[in-house]
């Protein structure tokens, strides 16, 4: 597999996220020395903050959420009760301020309501896949996105292969281009689809694009925005960093979400930046997917980016006019759906659990990160137990040297269970999917993480019936073909300090 050498972007650090840091810091050293000058009240201070820390620790115990992840909360106000009090009070538990949950709460509303209701759709999948059609239940109750027949899908990997298909439904675009991504860098990829996005908004196609500020960091020059305006593409920049210890900073838009005409839709794994075609060498070789989807089923997905866009940007979308009633006859169901930190409601890790509680024969994955809690990991192992072929492909050449020791930490106790667990040895595999039985898959932007369960915005698609099946299941073994198998004596024979780095690591999972 052919890569390119690491090349340098030539794009300066940008001012406002040093001035964001800087001005956080000074907020955090604020805390830091008001608490040291209350220090000589000491007696009075000590008692209170063990007073607040066991009000706080039966506060976390009792609340919703993952075990592990309030257990290290747990610890750490134990440990330092008057900072750890403090700290959960700005970041912990997930807390968002209520105006913000209120005000994306609406905007979802306002156009999952305008999505049809297909209830053929759900009957004929009740009688003729009576298993499956629980997750499909499940989904539309969780995520409220509906069921559709009539729809396709078209799967696609690596990114170069990816990249040609793209462009072209884009050339296709006749009233508008909808673009939502985490990462927007510029470079080739992005060149390649810019040149489009601004000669169709000459031609008076309508052109909007979002990004997250995060995500993007460092992958811009300053004038990115302006430059595009100049050109006629409305841009947003969802929730840009500053200087504020609001939680909701910790909250990225990590979805991946195109929309043309209303016709066709892609979502996946892939970011527009330069790695994901493999047109310069981050960590080894860059392995990624995505799926084009056709008819009903982007009806879903023009609904997600309208939220999402008038939570940015406070403007709405007329999504009537931009829906499309192009019929794609083609067998099988599709459910796109999306998650978000602003409620309690977790679809995206549910539909894993979902597969693997149904699956009959085998469920093959495919993730960047294995960093998952009890719960999840008891689901993987019970299904292994239960004589289900559980195989899992991960990174050999991780992009984070502090996460890849937490993803291996789980490795033992699922080896243990029967668990096949597998290395891409070329580089870095970044596609999040679930293939199961040959009936059912999803595809998506969520991987097997905390943050993706519990602190982004998320979405995917699930598919019941579909051919796309297949071809996914065809790329999970053949990506077997460029894996090394992790066996249980190889995890056992790692030396002390490697084990204990793990260990170490795994205690902030939570927080990966």
């Amino acid at each position: 597999m052919k890569t390119k050498l690491k090349h340098k972007r030539g794009i300066p650090f940008p001012t406002h996220i040093v001035f964001s840091a800087v001005s956080l810091l000074v907020q955090i050293v604020f805390f830091v020395v008001m608490i040291k000058g209350l220090s000589e009240h000491y007696f009075f201070l000590n008692t209170l903050s063990t007073i607040l820390a066991v009000i706080m620790v039966f506060y976390i115990t009792n609340s919703s959420g993952k075990s592990s992840y309030k257990i290290l909360w747990i610890i750490f106000i134990l440990a330092v009760p008057i900072f750890g009090v403090m700290a959960y009070m700005f970041f912990g538990g997930g807390r968002v301020f209520p105006h913000v949950k209120r005000k994306m709460q609406k905007c979802e509303e306002k156009y999952i309501k305008q999505l049809p209701t297909d209830t053929d759709a759900h009957e004929t999948l009740r009688y003729s896949d009576g298993l499956h059609s629980r997750q499909a239940d499940y989904l539309t109750r969780e995520s409220g996105f509906p069921l559709y027949k009539n729809s396709s899908t078209e799967f696609l990997a690596p990114g170069e292969e990816f990249m040609p298909r793209f462009l072209e439904e884009l050339e296709k675009a006749e009233k508008y281009i909808f673009i939502e991504f985490f990462i927007i860098a510029e470079g080739k990829m992005w060149s390649s689809v810019c040149d489009i996005l601004e000669r169709k908004a000459r031609e008076g196609v309508e052109v909007k694009v979002l990004f997250d500020d995060f995500g993007s960091i460092k992958r811009q020059h300053k004038s990115f925005v302006s430059r595009l305006r100049r050109k006629g593409v409305e841009v947003a920049v969802f929730n840009k960093i500053r200087p504020s210890m609001d939680i909701f900073m910790n909250n990225r838009n990590h979805r991946k979400i195109v929309v043309i005409d209303g016709k066709v839709a892609v979502t996946g794994g892939l970011n527009l930046a330069d790695e994901y075609i493999n047109q310069f060498e981050r960590f080894g070789y860059w392995m990624d997917c995505a799926v084009i989807v056709k008819g009903d089923a982007v009806k879903s997905f023009l609904a997600m980016f309208c939220s999402t866009w008038e939570f940015t940007t406070g403007k709405g979308i007329d999504m009537a006019t931009h829906i499309s009633e192009e019929k794609v006859l083609e067998k099988g169901f599709l459910l796109p759906y999306a998650d978000g930190p602003l409620d309690n409601k977790n679809p995206a890790e549910g539909i894993y659990m979902q597969i693997l509680n149904s699956a009959q024969r085998y469920v093959y994955i495919a993730t960047p990160y294995l960093i998952i809690d009890n719960s999840m990991k008891e689901c993987l192992r019970l299904a292994a137990k239960s004589g289900i072929d559980v195989r899992i492909i991960t990174p050999h050449i991780p992009d984070k040297w502090y996460v890849h020791p937490v993803t291996q930490y789980n490795y033992t106790d699922l080896l243990e269970a029967g668990v096949k667990i597998y290395e891409y040895i070329p580089g870095f595999i970044h596609s999040k999917f679930f293939v199961s039985d040959d009936s059912v898959a999803t595809v998506g932007t969520v991987n097997m993480d905390y943050r993706s369960f519990i602190f982004h915005f998320e979405c995917g698609v699930w598919m019941c019936d579909n051919k796309t099946v297949y071809d996914i299941k065809e790329h999970f073994n053949t990506l077997l073909l460029q894996c090394e198998q992790i066996t249980l004596k190889k995890m056992k024979k790692s030396p002390l300090f490697v084990r204990l780095k793990r260990a170490v690591l795994h205690l902030f999972a939570p927080f990966m």
